[in-house]
């Protein structure tokens, strides 16, 4: 192993910012990087050696792969945690498109929404079945439906979702608003006791992958649907009309009043599913 791959590991070892899934992706985007700054000829690297030229070779490298602006930006986002834990958070802009990078494209008013079927009787694992109606109840990520403790985040009129538990590690909550969900809380409960949905002799990846092989064989794909399915569904309540995704009218075609209703309904459900931008519901809900 060479200097720069070393430090670098060592660097995201004592800064374990984020999830899990979130530190497992920035130590291989960073191992990449520093393979690929091996092979421009870049030599006798370590972490701290970070400088604009490398900045700029891998991105040029990566531009000439033609990957996709999301690709980049997330690439992006581990050289700016990398430059700022080295302190030289001043080599990168904050922004982008200073860079050459495009802003993220979304294919909006398409419904990626699902709804859990008679497939979830397919789910023989108690846990992951748990879960998959957890995920579609509160809109959860699947390592955050998989990490819940029920006595921890059940606050009686709302859920909070630990920071370790969430994408880039940030606590939020999500109102319990129908006796639906509370149904749901309770049979946690029962199930988890004291603990999360993670049967004690397990490790997360363990139940992880057990959730994955419950859910290929049940012939559940992409679950991530439960939660554009939460988001079109709040919206509804907090607005009194479908969302576009969901066959209701697109945002050019409300009134004053109804915007200000459309407005509302995306920054509340951006902060429900722990997003930092209300743009980011348009992928859930449509525009």
């Amino acid at each position: 192993m060479d200097d720069l791959t070393y430090t670098l590991r060592q660097l995201c070892l004592r800064n374990r910012d984020g999830s899990h899934a979130t530190q497992a992706d920035r130590q291989r985007s960073l191992s990449l990087a520093a393979r690929q700054l091996r092979e421009a000829g870049f030599r006798q690297m370590r972490a701290t050696s970070l400088k604009g030229k490398h900045v700029e070779a891998l991105l040029q490298r990566w531009q000439a792969e033609g990957l996709s602006a999301g690709t980049l930006k997330n690439r992006m986002a581990h050289l700016r945690w990398w430059a700022e834990k080295v302190g030289k958070a001043g080599i990168l802009p904050t922004d982008n498109t200073k860079l050459g990078v495009p802003e993220r494209r979304y294919v909006t008013n398409e419904s990626k929404a699902k709804e859990l079927d008679g497939r979830l009787d397919r789910i023989t694992d108690p846990q992951v079945r748990m879960s998959l109606r957890l995920q579609a109840a509160f809109g959860l990520r699947r390592e955050e439906s998989i990490k819940f403790q029920p006595r921890y985040a059940d606050r009686g009129d709302h859920i909070v979702i630990k920071g370790s538990w969430a994408k880039g590690g940030r606590d939020r909550t999500v109102p319990i608003t129908t006796p639906e969900q509370r149904a749901v809380l309770d049979e946690a409960h029962r199930l988890a006791g004291l603990g999360s949905l993670i049967p004690s002799h397990k490790t997360y990846i363990q139940q992880r992958h057990v959730y994955d092989g419950q859910c290929k064989a049940a012939g559940l794909s992409n679950m991530h649907g439960l939660r554009h399915r939460y988001a079109q569904m709040r919206y509804e309540v907090l607005t009194g009309w479908a969302a576009p995704a969901a066959g209701g009218l697109s945002r050019h075609a409300l009134s004053a009043e109804q915007r200000e209703f459309d407005l509302y309904a995306r920054q509340s459900i951006s902060r429900e599913l722990g997003h930092g931008r209300p743009q980011i519901t348009d992928v859930y809900c449509g525009r």
